[in-house]
């Protein structure tokens, strides 16, 4: 049992750094080859060092990309395009906010074209398998930049689908119960749409930024475009949903405070009317002179007065709704 555990975890390890041939397609490779792919995923130090010693890359630039809150950036170093992209990203273990961003690096120099991201993503999943069902390949190193770019729109886009049917089952819990944990899981959805309008924004500026500094041919043109079109999709659409959230969350704080001030009045109202039963048992329970200290209907008398007084005040809180 222990041997096929070990075998697992060698076979999971060594699928943190795969090499694919682009041309004519996305197949795995055993070792590097001028002009493939290196995908670098969930790095370890050997990995790093393998980066940084083999390939030359900034040891600075392999923090940065570490770095979850590290902008949507690209900068030339020794020859290096260096580029960060911002992906979408779902935590499996529970957190506050399930849904956000993460970077992923872009590294390229002449025949070398790397990508490292600190975290196994489904968008690099399914973004490896759509392109070896395309069985096309990339035509250069800008065709997979700017693929990688749409394929983090329209992941952006799927994403949003999830938060919004989450918004949607959270608004029908509230609808038949304002409780907290509903409202809770309201603000951790905000703080996620949050980090992707901010996340999509700086990836429309990148994206404009490359498009002036990369060799664009016509398909790249195209491809740019189309781009450009989900990623503002994906802005609209964080917009939308930031917006309704928001103002769902502020109906609801509205009824929350509605219900109290409600309970507050008819508590305040019954109140005052328990405050007269109290007041005539005190008058009459005073050591003093009242003339109905040989009475045999004393008690009774105090009783129908506090009653009397109390169903008068009940009636004319109840004509004005109060209570």
């Amino acid at each position: 049992m222990k041997l096929i555990l070990d075998l697992k975890s060698l076979w999971r390890i060594s699928k943190m750094r795969t090499y694919w041939n682009t041309v004519g397609g996305l197949t795995a490779i055993d070792e590097w080859q001028p002009n493939c792919w290196i995908q670098v995923t969930c790095p370890t130090e050997e990995d790093q060092q393998m980066l940084e010693e083999q390939f030359k890359i900034p040891d600075y630039f392999i923090s940065d990309i570490s770095d979850t809150d590290e902008r949507a950036r690209y900068e030339y170093d020794d020859g290096w395009m260096l580029i960060i992209l911002r992906i979408p990203y779902v935590k499996e273990i529970r957190s506050r906010t399930p849904y956000t961003t993460v970077p992923l690096g872009i590294i390229h120099k002449r025949d070398v074209t790397i990508t490292v991201c600190y975290y196994e993503t489904n968008m690099m999943i399914d973004f490896v398998s759509y392109q070896q069902k395309r069985g096309e390949g990339f035509t250069d190193y800008v065709d997979m930049i700017f693929r990688l770019f749409l394929s983090s729109a329209v992941w952006y886009l799927k994403r949003l689908k999830q938060i919004n049917s989450l918004i949607e089952k959270a608004k029908r819990n509230l609808d038949r119960e304002v409780n907290n944990e509903s409202l809770i899981g309201l603000s951790r959805l905000q703080d996620s749409l949050t980090y992707f309008i901010t996340s999509i924004r700086g990836n429309e500026t990148l994206l404009s930024k490359l498009k002036f500094k990369l060799q664009i041919d016509e398909l790249d043109a195209d491809l740019i475009e189309d781009v450009n079109i989900e990623m503002t999709q994906a802005r609209e659409t964080t917009n939308i949903y930031s917006n309704i959230l928001e103002s769902t969350m502020d109906t609801y704080s509205s009824i929350i405070n509605n219900n109290m001030n409600t309970v507050m009045r008819t508590l305040t109202s019954v109140s005052i009317i328990l405050m007269f039963p109290t007041l005539i048992a005190s008058l009459f329970g005073m050591n003093l002179v009242n003339g109905m200290e040989d009475s045999k209907y004393g008690f009774a008398i105090a009783l129908v007065i506090s009653a009397c007084i109390s169903g008068v005040f009940w009636w004319v809180f109840r004509h004005k709704r109060l209570i």
